[in-house]
């Protein structure tokens, strides 16, 4: 994209069409309500006076920036199609692409292709968790110093031998109020991966933790939060962890999403479900 095309493209964007396409680019996708939340709120965090007048405005701007091709929605929808339109998924479009790229100078462009059902969904319930947050933050009940969406929250490291390993947190989240902080490595559990799966991951934690990396960087190790759909889904992690006699209960901390505020938010302890 040159420079004109570029000059060109910015005179159709507002300030608030760039953020949105900064956000699809970080969260990858996001559905029209997601997108709503964050950037189109009723009051009192927003202009709009009800959910309808926001969800209009909202569909109205996604519209037009669809039509630049800086947005593109998903052919498949969250739920199907008789459910509306506030469950279109949307991500960047390829002139979003090239246009946000060309603003910082790089030169190479991310291929966007429309990825399959299981992907979808656990990346807008991650989402789902991020915004959540954001609103919380926006509405005052606390800082939201860190946010970090993969693969920004990854990690590398050296375990024992030379063997690299990859940890995949879901998020990273650093809340704060007045006196205190709270960080955690955050893990969005659909109850679709089997439990030695989880342990797996649990084990990760645990070798990334003995590095001392973490710690070097922030003086402490976050708490690592499964959120997970239910209260039988979290007896069975919970009893699947603890039976582990090589990993610490402490480190791990099983939540249902009616938990997720209290958990993330800044605590002066944390408290299971």
């Amino acid at each position: 994209m040159t420079s004109r095309s570029i000059v060109q493209l910015e005179q159709h964007l507002t300030e608030r069409d760039i953020r949105i396409l900064e956000d699809l680019e970080r969260f990858r996708l996001l559905t029209t309500r997601q997108l709503q939340r964050l950037h189109f709120p009723a009051v009192p965090l927003g202009p709009h006076t009800t959910s309808s007048s926001a969800t209009r405005g909202t569909t109205r701007v996604l519209g037009r920036l669809e039509n630049l091709g800086v947005i593109a929605r998903l052919a498949r929808r969250i739920g199907g199609i008789t459910h509306g339109s506030a469950l279109t998924v949307w991500q960047l479009g390829a002139a979003g692409d090239r246009f946000l790229r060309a603003r910082r100078g790089e030169p190479k462009r991310r291929r966007y292709i429309e990825p399959g059902r299981t992907f979808m969904t656990h990346m807008l319930e991650i989402a789902d968790t991020a915004v959540a947050l954001i609103e919380q933050a926006n509405a005052g009940r606390f800082e939201l110093l860190e946010l970090e969406l993969e693969p920004a929250c990854w990690r590398q490291f050296t375990s024992g031998s030379t063997a690299t390993m990859i940890l995949k947190p879901d998020l990273l989240v650093v809340s704060a109020d007045a006196e205190t902080e709270t960080h955690s490595f955050v893990e969005v559990d659909r109850d679709t991966e089997h439990l030695p799966a989880v342990l797996r991951k649990c084990h990760t934690y645990q070798r990334y933790r003995a590095t001392g990396n973490e710690q070097s960087g922030r003086g402490l190790f976050p708490a690592v939060v499964w959120i997970v759909p239910d209260a039988i889904r979290a007896k069975r992690i919970r009893e699947a962890i603890t039976a582990e006699k090589q990993l610490d209960t402490n480190v791990f901390w099983i939540i249902t999403p009616e938990s997720m505020n209290s958990q993330l938010a800044p605590y002066p302890a944390p408290v299971n479900t």
